[in-house]
This record gives C-alpha cells, sequence and structure tokens, in this order.
C-alpha cells in the first residue's frame, strides 16, 4: 500500500513538472528577442509576442517579449510635399498659416521624443527652397516657378526651427521625376526639362528624365551640392524612383543607349540602366562629403531588392523594374543610411516585414545603419485598414535586430501622427517613452 501512494505521488511530482515545462516559453530563449514570459496580450507593454509557446495557457496568454530602453535610435517621419500629401496644406495659403503648420509638425514630433524628419524639397525638379537653379514649387506656392509672397525659405525656416528642437533634417530630392501624372501645368523657362528637352520624356503620364544622360546626371549632382553647401541639412535624402515604375513599355531611352553603344559601351540594356543609376548615386556620396564630411546619405529603396530574394519573398524587382542595384550601395558603402521601403505586414509569408528586415541587415558589410520605412499610413480605414499594433510590433522588431545595426524607424508619413490615425500618436508615445539620440555613424 504504501508502495502505491508512494508511486501515485512520484507520477503526480513529474505531472507537476511537466506541467511546468510544457510552457515552451518560460525556459526558450529567443535568438533575436531574448526571454519570454506567458502573460495576457493585453499588458505585453510592446505588442512583441508569439503564438505557440505558452501551450498550457488559454489562447489569450502568449509569449510576450520585453525590450529594453534605446539610447540610440533614429525616429523619423516622411514630410512629403508633393501633391500636398503632408505639406502644406493649401498652395495658397499665406507663409505665416504655412510656417505655422510646419510648427505644429515639429512640435508633434518633439513631443514624441522624434529626432528626425525627412523632409522633401524638390519633388519634381522644382524647390522648396530659395534656388538658383530650379523653379519654386508649384506645391508652396501655386504656380511653378513663383516665389512665396513674402519672400520666405521653406528650408532654411525648418532647419532653424528643427534645430532648436534636437531634431535632424534630411533634405529628400527626387532626382529624375519632372512632372506628376496627370499634372498639365506649364514648366518654368529653368526647369530641368526645359533645361535638357532631348532627355525629357513623357513616360506613363509623367514627365521624366532621362538617368542615362550624363548633362542630367551632373546637373542633379549640382543641385545637391548646392543644397549642402548652402544649408545646415543634416542628411541628403533620395527615395525609390529612379528609372520610372513602368506602364508596360518600354521606357524610351533607346537614342541614348546607342550613343552609349556608339562610344564603346559594351554593357547590355539592363546592366547600363543600373550602371547609370549606381554612377549617380556613387558621385552624389562622394562629391557631397567632400563639400561636408558629415552630411548623412540615406536612400529609401523599394523593399524587395529580387523577386525570389530572400526565399520565400515575392513582388517587384527594384533591380530589374527600376534598375536599383541598392544590395551593391550597401554592401559597398555608397550610402550612409538605408530605409528600405517594408510597406507589408509581419505575417504574410510573401512579403514578411521581418523576413525582409533580416535580409537587408545582412547586406550591411560595411557597418551602414538600417533604418526600416513603415508604412503608417495603411492603418488608416481608407487605405489598407491595418491594425495600429501591427506598427508597434514591428517597430519592436526592428529593436530586436539593433545589434545587427537596425537603429530605427521612418514612417510614412507624418499627417497621420499629427492626425493621431487609430490613436499612433499615442502609441508611439508608448514607444518611445524616452529620449534617445541619433545613432553615431562612426565612419563619418
Amino acid at each position: 500500500m504504501v508502495t502505491l501512494i508512494t508511486t501515485l505521488l512520484f507520477c503526480a511530482l513529474n505531472l507537476v513538472i511537466f506541467e511546468v515545462h510544457a510552457n515552451t516559453c518560460d525556459t526558450y530563449n529567443h535568438p533575436q528577442y531574448g526571454i519570454g514570459q506567458c502573460i495576457d496580450t493585453n499588458d505585453c507593454p510592446n505588442a512583441l509576442y508569439q503564438s505557440g509557446l505558452c501551450e498550457s495557457h488559454p489562447i489569450n496568454i502568449k509569449c510576450c517579449f520585453s525590450v529594453e530602453p534605446m539610447k540610440e535610435e533614429f525616429r523619423a517621419a516622411w514630410i512629403a510635399t508633393v501633391a500636398n500629401i503632408d505639406w502644406p496644406s493649401s498652395r495658397t495659403a499665406t507663409p505665416t498659416q504655412q510656417q505655422a503648420e510646419l510648427i505644429n509638425i515639429l512640435n508633434t514630433v518633439q513631443t514624441l521624443n522624434m529626432n528626425a524628419v525627412v523632409f522633401q524639397i524638390r519633388p519634381t525638379g522644382d524647390a522648396f527652397y530659395a534656388s538658383t537653379l530650379e523653379p519654386w514649387s508649384l506645391y508652396l506656392t501655386g504656380t511653378h516657378g513663383k516665389a512665396p509672397s513674402p519672400l520666405w525659405d521653406p528650408l532654411t525656416f525648418i532647419v532653424n526651427e528643427a534645430h532648436k528642437r534636437n531634431i535632424e533634417v534630411h533634405a529628400w530630392i527626387n532626382p529624375y521625376r519632372g512632372r506628376m501624372a496627370g499634372s498639365t501645368y506649364e514648366l518654368a523657362s529653368n526647369h530641368m526639362a526645359k533645361r535638357f528637352p532631348k532627355y525629357a520624356y513623357t513616360y506613363n503620364n509623367y514627365i521624366w528624365m532621362d538617368p542615362g544622360s550624363t548633362e542630367v546626371q551632373n546637373f542633379i549632382v549640382n543641385v545637391t551640392e548646392d543644397i549642402v553647401r548652402r544649408y545646415a541639412v543634416d542628411g541628403i535624402h533620395m527615395d525609390d524612383y529612379f528609372y520610372p515604375y513602368g506602364d508596360g513599355t518600354d521606357f524610351p531611352d533607346a537614342s541614348t543607349y546607342t550613343a552609349y553603344q556608339q562610344s564603346g559601351g559594351t554593357f547590355n540594356k539592363n546592366d547600363w540602366r543600373r550602371s547609370n543609376v549606381n554612377t549617380l548615386v556613387r558621385t552624389m556620396y562622394t562629391k557631397m562629403h567632400i563639400i561636408r564630411p558629415k552630411v548623412k546619405f540615406g536612400i529609401s529603396p523599394f523593399g524587395i531588392w529580387k523577386n525570389g530574394v530572400p526565399a520565400g519573398i515575392t513582388g517587384l524587382s527594384s533591380y530589374d523594374s527600376l534598375y536599383c542595384d541598392t544590395r551593391m550601395w550597401l554592401e559597398e558603402g555608397l550610402v550612409d543610411y538605408m530605409t528600405p521601403q517594408l510597406y507589408w505586414q509581419i505575417d504574410p509569408p510573401a512579403q514578411s516585414y521581418p523576413v525582409l528586415l533580416d535580409w537587408w541587415v545582412q547586406q550591411s558589410k560595411k557597418g551602414r545603419h538600417v533604418y526600416p520605412g513603415n508604412a503608417v499610413y495603411r492603418i488608416s480605414p481608407t487605405e489598407h485598414n491595418w491594425p495600429v499594433i501591427e506598427i508597434v510590433r514591428q517597430v519592436n522588431i526592428t529593436r530586436s535586430m539593433r545589434n545587427r545595426l537596425a537603429l530605427g524607424n521612418v514612417f510614412y508619413s507624418v499627417k497621420h501622427i499629427v492626425q493621431n490615425v487609430k490613436g499612433i500618436k499615442n502609441e508611439l508615445a508608448i514607444l518611445y517613452k524616452q529620449k534617445a539620440i541619433i545613432p553615431k555613424m562612426s565612419w563619418l
């Protein structure tokens, strides 16, 4: 009888021990997130949790991972001016009204302990600053080439006001886009399409400059040098638009390619196009750093380098469609930071946010920073209606890779934060409760 009781007690004890260890989360040390704990998902402070590791608990109990406060983190938002997406809200508003809107944006960024803005100053071969090379933007004054009245310089203004708030300003330029699709306004006489009409093409209802033209390349470099020389911007930024997104027809650069071949060029057309973009990127990086060695250069390309890379990822290939060898730019250190536009959710396998981010950080062979771009606009009910927690989880996934140079996030775009769509401002206030400085770049 005693033996039977002893046996039953021994079995019960083993059952208890088994139950304790049945929850994988209790002893699981995630290679990226560290140690987790089984708690209600509503109480998971960073909304960074993994299912299937709390086997003995109800479905609402999941393995929650905490993330320690960040001391260095790039926390930025794009301020899009093209088509007045973010600013100014009106092309006919007075300079005082437009300035008040910028102040409101910067105050919001400051209140959230964010530390950078990416401000679009050259959306279509035009200028949101006083330029002797290019016309004032239609999106600022309502008339292409017309100066604001009374005269003011938005770039000078935002740099001064941002720096008062310890916020960096990265001047965002679009190199080749000359006019947006559907626009019909007359271009000013000093617009690049008027300077170089031979290389200005109508494509997919846009006006687009030929990246294969040396004259166009040199002009864009001159514009960049002028900005870096005259303004105290902290960085220069370009996005995903190099060769245009296709409309099913070939980009009309046949004559430029023929001239290249006649001069002895041996690249096939696709490699030649990629070489043209590479030349611009390399030249811009080199020349801006001659003028100001500490200025930062960043690019935010389409988030997929090649279809099928990494394995399981499908989508447009920026390498083949936009002629951007973005991996090479990161590998060779032709940028100081890369902001791949990872505008997809975490879970769908075809374009998985963590899978793509993991691939991008692996490409940084020279230690350049990776600040992924996050699609805040997709939480809007009129867009993809993502739950706001998706953005929170993406930030924490980025943070989980901080030891591998994923050192911040850039949100597109700022108006969704200012408007607090679905409470995103409240969520960012929690994520960014502690201040953080801009990550240091030891090579600059």
